[in-house]
């Protein structure tokens, strides 16, 4: 039996993986060997490797694959998709900036997923940020200091 590989990018990819799995409908998708990929309604919004893999996530960044193609990191993924906005981004030095991953799921999440879902996802968000009702006390009456004689 082979020994599996351990990596030092497996906790990133497990952290980004079960985030993508937080949204409104997704589920995993693996469509070919040594991927774990997010989707949504079977449409993939993250395709990311499994843990003993080297780390690579690509995502459709309809918003900000201008900005983030020119990071040393990415580069427009293959088979055509780059033309419609998807990016790669592969480290290979281990660091994996988990929270701007996490923006870039949320980016492509949005971009693939029904409507319906994206507005039951922001609902859940609005609910989450809204400072919780406080009941305003009861008006005092004024006190009389006027003292009986």
């Amino acid at each position: 039996m082979a020994k599996k590989t351990v990596l030092p990018t497996d906790a990133a990819s497990r952290e980004l993986r079960a985030y993508g799995l937080t949204y409104p409908g997704a589920h995993l998708k693996s469509p070919w060997p040594g991927h774990g990929d997010l989707a949504v309604k079977d449409k993939t919004f993250a395709y990311l490797t499994i843990e003993g893999e080297p780390f690579r996530v690509s995502c459709k960044l309809p918003t900000s694959s201008a900005m983030v193609v020119n990071m040393p990191f990415a580069k427009p993924t293959a088979y055509g998709l780059g033309k419609a906005a998807w990016v790669t981004m592969e480290f290979v030095d281990g660091k994996v900036p988990v929270e701007m991953i996490k923006e870039l799921i949320d980016e492509s999440y949005r971009a693939v997923a029904p409507k319906k879902l994206v507005q039951q996802l922001d609902a859940a968000l609005t609910s989450k940020t809204k400072p919780a009702s406080k009941a305003k006390p009861a008006a005092k009456k004024p006190t009389s200091k006027a003292t009986k004689k």
